[in-house]
């Protein structure tokens, strides 16, 4: 399992690190996705080594050209924590983004069983303060950005704001004098409940999203949606009455189609995102 989970994560750097920054005075129309590493070069927390699985970074998938508003998003995929589901679940929802004129990150964290969810949660909270950090680089507004997960990537994402910290105005690196609390969170058929004790009414504005045939994930987002709810936090839930686990984007499907508009209404309503004309 290691090694197909090395051969797999191997590819997938290797076809994301062909992809090019521009360089200055490129036109906004050519820019190409390009990656972007968390920590410095041996600096990784929690490293086990020095090879591709772990090294955790983000992809860049800039906003369309011509519809850049400022909002962001940072994307968990799925895989069980063994793989990464970067297409339905990564690359499509960042292209639906953009189109939105948001300016998408897709996260490569470090999986199992090399590395334990507290790394998980590291990589996020990091990715999110790497962004905020370089909110004018990438011209986006730092009290926009979103985390958004997909079955075990929002199991992650659900970690995230109990994980989640203010920055450290005094800290030599300045990734970490900026909050890693996301401004959103998307949970896509995660598992949901709230643990005892944490503090729901700080929870940021979160929209969950499950097939009630995918009992764990729908039962789950029903019960945290009536406990932030209750809490008094800023929650939508979307159960399709049919369906299974994993249907991603799901541009064409009859089924689940709806869903990435039913979120782009959402973040409108909550001044996440601005409607382009």
């Amino acid at each position: 399992m290691f090694l197909q989970t090395l051969a797999a994560f191997t590819l997938l750097s290797m076809s994301l690190s062909a992809a090019k920054k521009p360089t200055a005075g490129t036109p906004e129309t050519l820019i190409e996705n390009y990656n972007i590493p968390l920590w410095p070069e041996g600096k990784v927390p929690m490293a086990q080594g020095n090879g591709p699985l772990d090294k955790p970074f983000l992809t860049v998938f800039p906003a369309t050209a011509g519809k850049h508003e400022g909002c962001s998003v940072i994307i968990a995929p799925g895989g069980s924590n063994i793989m990464l589901m970067y297409g339905g679940e990564g690359v499509e929802v960042a292209e639906r983004y953009n189109d939105w004129g948001c300016t998408a990150f897709v996260l490569t964290y470090r999986l199992s069983p090399r590395y334990n969810e507290t790394a998980r949660v590291l990589d996020a909270t990091r990715a999110i303060q790497v962004v905020r950090s370089r909110a004018a680089e990438f011209k986006i507004d730092p009290a926009r950005i979103g985390f958004a997960g997909f079955s075990a990537g929002g199991s992650l994402a659900r970690a995230v704001p109990a994980g989640s910290k203010p920055g450290d105005k005094s800290a030599a690196d300045p990734v970490e004098r900026v909050s890693s609390k996301p401004d959103y969170l998307v949970l896509v058929y995660g598992p949901g409940r709230a643990p005892k004790g944490e503090d729901l009414a700080a929870f940021p504005p979160v929209f969950l999203l499950a097939a009630a045939w995918d009992k764990g994930a729908a039962n789950g987002s029903a019960q945290l949606f009536l406990d932030l709810n209750k809490a008094g936090a800023v929650a939508e839930l979307h159960l399709y009455q049919k369906g299974r686990h994993g249907f991603g984007a799901s541009y064409a499907s009859p089924d689940f189609s709806p869903w990435m508009d039913e979120l782009k209404h959402f973040l409108v309503q909550g001044n996440l995102m601005k409607e382009m004309k």
